[in-house]
């Protein structure tokens, strides 16, 4: 039981940081998305690999 817990909280901090960079990404001004090398449509693509490597 304790191990279906910890997986729930697990993927639940996983959820809450892809939603954080998602919005992160997406709010950036467009020319400083650019700059770095980051079109801001890929904001939910970036997001997915850098929470969950997928």
């Amino acid at each position: 039981m304790t191990k279906l817990v910890s997986q729930l909280i697990t993927a639940a901090e996983k959820h809450a940081a892809y939603s954080r960079t998602v919005h992160e990404l997406s709010n950036l001004p467009t020319d400083t998305a650019l700059d770095v090398g980051i079109y801001p449509g890929d904001a939910k693509k970036i997001a997915r690999v850098a929470v969950y490597g997928k």
